[in-house]
């Protein structure tokens, strides 16, 4: 029985090889040594298998670059897949480039294709650094390289990066608020780098991505990763000087620095992002006083039914959630009688897909409100706000 268990594992693991073997055409100008070909041919084709697993597995990241290509190997993660055609390897790796660089190095490009009756669809492509060590190959994202003489500006333990100039007026608010959330999240030995970039075309091509269809169209976004105390975001978002951030998503950021956001209760999170940095561009006030005429103008609402079936409310042209607002109230209501300290057991009662048990249990401690009395005690908190 063992053995056939042994023989099946090792079935389905040559078959999942095969199915994610890079493609090489003949006319790809390969290295001259056959033997460090076949050694970057090898350790490639293992790091692309690696890649559809956590990125923290893959053993063939470069240690000193593991920040900054875990943002590349979200982009690769999945990337064989097709809905369109039921297929989940249906995307194959081709690789169309191998360029010599220094000390041992190449840059890789390769392409991501799938053939269906003779038509190619190009899902994505990529550029990455390969990295001799020793008996292998290591790899890594090229935005070290694509920055290296870009321009740097220390705030607290953030550090920007960026090409000619930055708005200083902007980097002094930020660093204000970055202190105000880190005191109270007790945010402490982090390090978060920024990439000031003015589009997504941008933001891409840094980070090794130089197509995927999944962004047709898309003209800004901004895309992170964490690796153990460190963080990197790359703005791509017309911020190629810095000249705008938003206070409700430097909340969310600042959290995710102490705490993973898939293992928080994101109404909280919102919350306490709405609260203390307001959203899209709208101030706290502003956002309570549409939801108040907008949601809380309805007297027969029942605040516990809103949980799950969620009801919106606009500012400007942007939806907003009625039941993070109530979490805001909450919030605000937590903070005055038990501090930040209570504020942190609500938002780390466990995310919203494990039910809301946990939730009102603490939320009882904290404040005597109950799943019994919840939709009497916010309709009285949300009538004592003017």
């Amino acid at each position: 029985m063992k053995k056939i268990k042994l023989l099946t594992l090792l079935l389905v693991s040559l078959s999942l090889h095969a199915q994610n073997k890079l493609i090489v055409l003949p006319n790809i100008a390969l290295l001259k040594d056959t033997s460090e070909n076949r050694l970057l041919r090898t350790s490639l084709d293992n790091f692309l298998l690696l890649a559809q697993k956590p990125n923290e597995e893959n053993s063939l990241v470069l240690e000193s670059g593991k920040v900054e290509t875990f943002i590349l190997l979200d982009e690769i993660n999945g990337i064989e897949k097709s809905a369109r055609m039921k297929d989940d390897f249906f995307y194959k790796p081709y690789l169309t480039n191998v360029v010599p660089l220094e000390n041992n190095q190449y840059l890789i490009q390769l392409s991501y294709i799938g053939v269906d009756n003779s038509i190619p669809y190009l899902r994505a492509s990529f550029e990455l650094v390969a990295h001799k060590a020793g008996a292998t190959f290591q790899f890594a994202s090229p935005l070290l390289r694509n920055t290296a003489g870009w321009k740097t500006a220390v705030v607290g333990n953030n550090t920007f990066h960026y090409r000619t100039t930055i708005n200083q007026s902007t980097l002094k608010e930020f660093g204000k608020l970055t202190s105000f959330f880190d005191k109270k999240l007790q945010a402490t030995g982090k390090r978060v780098d920024y990439y000031c970039c003015d589009d997504i075309l941008e933001l891409q091509k840094l980070v090794g991505v130089l197509y995927k269809s999944d962004y047709n169209g898309r003209s800004a976004s901004v895309w992170s990763s964490s690796y153990r105390d460190q963080k990197l975001i790359v703005l791509g978002n017309k911020n190629e000087t810095f000249n705008h951030f938003d206070p409700h998503d430097l909340f969310h950021d600042r959290l995710s620095l102490v705490v993973a956001r898939n293992k928080i209760n994101k109404p909280v999170d919102e919350g306490c992002a709405y609260l203390y940095g307001g959203s899209w561009g709208f101030s706290w006030k502003e956002i309570y006083i549409a939801f108040k005429d907008q949601v809380a103008s309805n007297k027969n609402l029942n605040w516990k039914e809103v949980k799950d079936n969620p009801v919106y409310f606009k500012t400007g042209e942007y939806n907003n959630s009625a039941d993070n607002i109530v979490n805001a109230l909450l919030i605000q209501e937590i903070e005055k009688k038990k501090g930040f300290a209570g504020v942190w057991k609500l938002l780390n009662v466990g995310p919203v897909e494990k039910g809301h048990a946990q939730y009102y249990q603490t939320l009882e401690q904290l404040t005597g409100i109950a799943k019994d009395n919840y939709n009497e005690k916010v309709w009285a908190l949300v009538n004592s706000m003017p």
